[in-house]
């Protein structure tokens, strides 16, 4: 409920948010992306579409709870297939 949320539960993962420039992720310091893997390991798309997503759905979410309205799930449309960068 109101209070913080335990973070910090992925060895040698930082998973920041900055209200301006969105989420970001980092392993062991290295910059990383998010990205939607299927349980196959087939990568869906990755990347700043992914994070910019990921955030919108969590703070589209975050303000229905704030309407009053916090029982109604918040989806996100298909994101389009992007390859993997190398």
């Amino acid at each position: 409920m109101i209070g913080e949320q335990k973070t910090g539960t992925l060895k040698g993962v930082v998973i920041s948010a900055v209200s301006h420039e969105g989420l970001r992720a980092t392993v062991n310091g290295k910059p990383a992306r998010l990205a939607i893997v299927l349980d196959d390991g087939t990568i869906v798309s990755s990347g700043d579409d992914v994070a910019r997503e990921a955030e919108a759905v969590a703070v589209n979410c975050y303000r229905n709870m704030l309407r009053l309205k916090g029982h109604l799930r918040v989806l996100s449309v298909p994101l389009a297939t992007s390859p993997p960068k190398p």
